[in-house]
C-alpha cells in the first residue's frame, strides 16, 4: 500500500504535467498545472510541518516554501515541476534504500516459521514457538533447520550462508554444531534443541544488523548538526537576496538549488550499504562509527593459540634413527603405546597416525612416568615415548634439540631400551593464516603476535607468518598494555582473539574482533566486529570493506557539495531555474545513492573463501616426510 501511495502521487502528478502540455495555454492548463504541484506537494508539505512541530526546519519546507512561492507568482510550471521531481526523487530514494536493506530482508526471510519435532518417537509438525529447549528435532535432505541445536545422530551437509557467508556445505555429524535458518543440503539429522526463535544465533544477527544499519556514524551525525543550521541559514539568505533584489523568483530558486538532499542521504545509504554487504559475506559490523574507525585501522594485535594457530597440538614429525624400522612403524609403536594415555600429545600422535591409515590397537600393559613419558608392552616389546630418562643408552641429542628450538615438543621412541626413532608434535599454523597475513600487509597494516606462549615457540610462528613484530610469555594485562603503548602512539589498533585472557585488550582497542562467532552469540553482542566464520581472511575483508565504504562516503560528500557550488554559480550567473535546479539536484541524488550501491555488489570471490596458503601445506608435508 506505502509502495502504491509513494508511486501513485508520482505517476499523478507526472500524469496531470503531461495533460497540461497536451491543453491549449489557458485556464484548464494552468488547473492542470496547478493540481499537480498540489497533488506532488501534499505529502511534501506534511512531512514539512511534521519536522516544524519538533522544532526542525526540513529540507521539504525549503520545497514547499518554493512551491507556494511560484504559485502565488503565477510560475505554475516551476511549482509543478519542483514538486514532481522532488517527489520522484523520493520515491527512488526509498526504493534504492530498500534495496540496499536486502540483505537484512533476505536474513529475516530465512527465518523458519515450522520444525518437526519426534515426540513418542513419532514426527509431528509444529510452529516454531510451541518448541521447547531439549525437544529433538528431525531435518531431512532439502529442509530447512529450525533452531540452533546440537546433533544427536546423523550425518550430512549443511549450506550454512546466512550465518556465516560460506557457500560450500558444512559436514555436519553427531555432537557438531548446527543453526536455525540454515539449510540441510544432503543426509537427516536429529537435533537436540538448544536455541530458539529469538534466542537462536539468526535472531541475534537480525537484530545485530538492524542496530547497525541504524547506528550514525560520525560522520553523519556532524553532518546532520551541519544541516540543522544550515537549511535556516539557506532562508534566511534567500530572505534577503528577495528584499535586497526584490527578485522573488530568484529568491525561490536559491530556496530550490540550496536543498542539501545528495548531502544528507550520502551518508546513511552508504553506511546501510557496507553493512548489508558484509553481513551477507558473514561479517557483522556493530554500526556506522565502528565502520568509520575500521577503515582507520593501522595495526592488528592478534592472538596466536587459536587465531593464527589450530590451538591444538598435531603431529608434525617423524624421524627414523635405526634403519631396521620405517617411519610407519616408528609411529605405530609410538601410538600404540600412548593408547594407554590421556594426554594431549598422546591424542596427537594416535591422531596423526590414524590420519595416515595405520591401524591403531590398544595396549594392555602401560605406566605413565611423570614428566617423562610411558612405557608399555607392545608385541612382546618395551615401548617408550618421551625423553631420554626412559631409555637404557643415551642417543645423540642433536636433532631432538633442533625440533624442540623450532617451538616443537620432541619425544624418542624407544624398543627395549634402544632409541629407534623421534616424533614431535606442535601446534600448527592455519592454512588460512599466511593469506591473512599477506592481505593485511597489502593493506599497510602493521601485525603484531601477542602471545602468552614461550618465547622460542612464538617466534618461529612469526618467522613462518611473517608478522612484523612478536610479544611472547604474556599476561592478559600485558596484552592491554600492549594496546594502550599502540594507542599513545597515534596508532588506531583492532585487537582479534578467542580468549577470556583476550578480553581486556579487546574491550580497550579501537576495534575489538571476535572470530569465529557463529557459535558464540555472547560475541556476537559484544564484538565491534564478528567474524562468522572461522576464517581468518576474514578480517582483512573486513577492514577493505570499511575502508571502501568511507571512501564511498567521501565520494558522495564531493558530489553533494559541488552540486550546490555548481547550481548556486548557475543561478547568480543566470540561466539556472527552478525546475532545472531540482533536476539537477535529483539527479545527484540518484548518483549518490548509484555509487553507493557499488558496495553491494560481491567481492568476496569463492577462491578467497576457500583459499589456503600452499606453502604451508608444503612445509606441512615436507615436516612429515622428513
Amino acid at each position: 500500500m506505502k509502495t502504491w501511495k509513494t508511486w501513485g502521487v508520482v505517476a499523478v502528478s507526472g500524469l496531470l504535467i503531461i495533460l497540461s502540455w497536451l491543453t491549449p495555454a489557458g485556464w484548464l492548463s494552468d488547473g492542470f498545472m496547478i493540481a499537480a504541484a498540489v497533488v506532488a506537494g501534499w505529502q511534501i508539505a506534511v512531512s514539512a510541518v511534521q519536522a516544524l512541530r519538533i522544532r526542525m526546519i526540513s529540507i521539504d519546507l525549503l520545497v514547499i516554501v518554493a512551491a507556494i512561492g511560484a504559485l502565488f507568482i503565477n510560475n505554475y510550471w516551476e511549482s509543478a515541476a519542483v514538486t514532481f521531481l522532488f517527489a520522484l526523487g523520493k520515491a527512488l530514494e526509498k526504493a534504492t534504500m530498500n534495496r540496499t536493506r536486502k540483505a537484512l530482508s533476505d536474513l529475516v526471510d530465512a527465518a523458519p516459521e515450522t520444525a518437526t519435532v519426534l515426540r513418542d518417537g513419532e514426527p509431528e509438525t509444529v510452529e516454531i514457538w510451541e518448541l521447547a529447549p531439549g525437544d529433538v528435532v528431525l531435518v531431512k535432505n532439502g529442509e530447512q533447520i529450525p533452531v540452533d541445536g546440537r546433533v544427536l545422530s546423523g550425518h550430512g551437509g549443511v549450506d550454512e550462508a546466512t550465518i556465516t557467508g560460506e557457500s560450500v556445505p558444512a559436514e555436519k555429524a553427531e555432537d557438531s554444531e548446527v543453526f536455525a535458518g540454515t539449510w540441510l543440503r544432503s543426509g537427516v539429522l536429529r537435533i537436540e534443541a538448544i536455541g530458539i526463535g529469538s534466542d537462536s544465533t539468526l535472531a541475534k544477527i537480525i537484530h545485530r544488523v538492524e542496530d547497525a544499519q541504524d547506528d550514525k556514524a560520525k560522520t553523519q551525525t556532524f553532518l546532520e548538526k551541519f544541516s540543522k543550521y544550515y537549511t535556516p541559514g539557506v532562508m534566511v539568505a534567500a530572505l534577503a537576496v528577495g528584499l535586497i533584489t526584490l527578485n522573488v523568483e530568484l529568491a525561490l530558486t536559491l530556496l530550490v538549488i540550496a536543498c542539501p538532499g545528495a548531502l544528507v542521504i550520502s551518508i546513511p545509504v552508504s553506511i546501510v550499504a557496507g553493512i548489508g554487504r558484509s553481513a551477507k559475506d558473514g561479517v557483522l559490523i556493530k554500526g556506522g562509527e565502528y565502520l568509520e574507525t575500521s577503515a582507520k585501522v593501522d595495526t592488528v594485535v592478534v592472538d596466536k593459540t587459536g587465531t593464527l594457530t589450530n590451538g591444538r597440538p598435531e603431529l608434525t614429525n617423524v624421524d627414523v634413527l635405526d634403519p631396521a624400522y620405517s617411519d610407519d612403524e616408528v609411529l605405530t609403536l609410538a601410538a600404540r603405546a600412548e593408547t594407554a594415555s590421556e594426554h594431549p600429545l598422546a591424542e596427537a600422535i594416535i591422531r596423526g597416525a590414524e590420519n595416515k591409515g595405520l591401524t591403531i590397537e590398544m595396549v594392555e600393559k602401560a605406566k605413565p612416568v611423570t614428566g617423562k613419558g610411558i612405557i608399555a608392552k607392545v608385541d612382546d616389546h618395551t615401548v617408550a615415548v618421551g625423553s631420554a630418562d626412559l631409555l637404557d643408552h643415551a642417543p645423540d641429542t642433536t636433532r631432538i634439540l633442533e625440533l624442540n628450538d623450532q617451538g616443537k615438543t620432541a619425544m624418542y621412541v624407544g624398543v627395549d631400551g634402544r632409541a629407534i626413532g623421534i616424533v614431535a608434535v606442535a601446534d600448527t599454523i592455519r592454512d588460512d593464516a599466511p593469506a591473512a597475513i599477506r592481505s593485511l600487509h597489502d593493506k599497510g597494516v602493521r601485525v603484531i603476535m601477542a602471545t602468552g606462549d614461550a618465547q622460542r615457540v612464538a617466534r618461529n610462528v612469526a618467522a613462518e607468518l611473517g608478522v612484523d613484530e612478536v610479544r611472547a610469555e604474556l599476561m592478559p594485562e600485558d596484552k592491554l598494555t600492549i594496546v594502550k603503548d599502540l594507542q599513545a602512539q597515534g596508532r588506531t589498533v583492532a585487537m582479534i582473539g578467542d580468549g577470556v585472557n583476550d578480553t581486556p585488550a579487546l574491550a580497550q582497542a579501537d576495534i575489538g574482533i571476535a572470530m569465529g562467532a557463529a557459535g558464540s552469540p555472547a560475541a556476537i553482542e559484544t564484538a565491534d566486529i564478528a567474524l562468522m566464520a572461522d576464517k581468518l581472511p576474514r578480517l582483512p575483508y573486513a577492514l577493505g570493506l570499511a575502508q571502501r565504504t568511507v571512501r564511498t562516503m567521501r565520494i558522495n560528500i564531493a558530489i553533494a557539495l559541488a552540486t550546490v557550488a555548481i547550481l548556486l554559480a548557475g543561478v547568480l550567473l543566470g540561466g539556472v531555474t527552478m525546475s532545472i535546479g531540482m533536476l539537477v539536484h535529483e539527479a545527484s541524488v540518484l548518483l549518490v545513492i548509484a555509487i553507493a550501491m557499488l558496495l553491494l555488489r560481491p567481492t568476496l570471490k569463492q577462491e578467497d573463501r576457500d583459499k589456503a596458503d600452499v606453502s604451508t601445506a608444503d612445509a606441512a608435508k615436507e615436516t612429515l616426510s622428513a
